[in-house]
């Protein structure tokens, strides 16, 4: 019997949502009310230009406002929330809840927009923005002491690079992060 297959007869038993403290995105009102700013400048600047040319019509005005609900679905991040044993993101039209502590995969895709994926023994996966880890030093507990259990009951089958590469880049911004605040050099 591998160390998965014992894990795999405890999926059933889920931790419950609010089992212990738990930790949110600080800062996702703020991005939430940027991405609601910026459809909100879209939209104006479309239906004044359209009013100026003298061109507004009632239809004409529901493409506006369509194109604008579109940029804010796009721009507005998922919320995420963690806690024992578990991280959730919520976005506007899906939520996605892993275990944190039956993690199988940790990857990290680099570019442009950076990402983090993982996924847990039940198939449920969940993808996010690192930043969001190193701007929540709560939500990052969570996830790392998940995924040092996933790691120590020999769950977390892929992704130990992934995972050590994530800690040295949480720890890098967040010592940074402390540097800019004392004003001292960076290292």
């Amino acid at each position: 019997m591998t160390p998965f297959d014992s894990a795999r007869g405890e999926l059933s038993r889920l931790p419950e949502r609010h089992s212990g403290p738990t930790a949110s995105d600080r800062h996702w009102t703020r991005h939430r009310d940027s991405a609601l700013a910026c459809a909100a400048a879209l939209l104006s600047t479309l239906i004044l230009t359209d009013w100026a040319a003298g061109t507004l019509a009632p239809w004409r005005g529901v493409i506006w406002l369509t194109l604008s609900a579109l940029l804010f679905l796009m721009l507005c991040p998922p919320r995420v929330t963690a806690g024992p044993g578990w991280l959730e993101t919520r976005s506007l039209l899906r939520t996605r809840r892993l275990r944190t502590d039956l993690l199988v995969t940790v990857r990290c895709h680099g570019g442009v927009a950076q990402r983090v994926m993982l996924r847990d023994a039940l198939g449920d996966c969940v993808e996010l923005d690192p930043q969001v880890l190193v701007d929540n030093p709560d939500l990052w507990h969570h996830l790392d002491a998940g995924a040092h259990h996933s790691e120590s009951t020999g769950t977390l089958r892929c992704g130990r690079t992934a995972l050590r590469r994530l800690v040295r880049h949480v720890d890098h911004e967040t010592a940074l992060a402390v540097f800019r605040v004392s004003g001292l050099e960076e290292p």
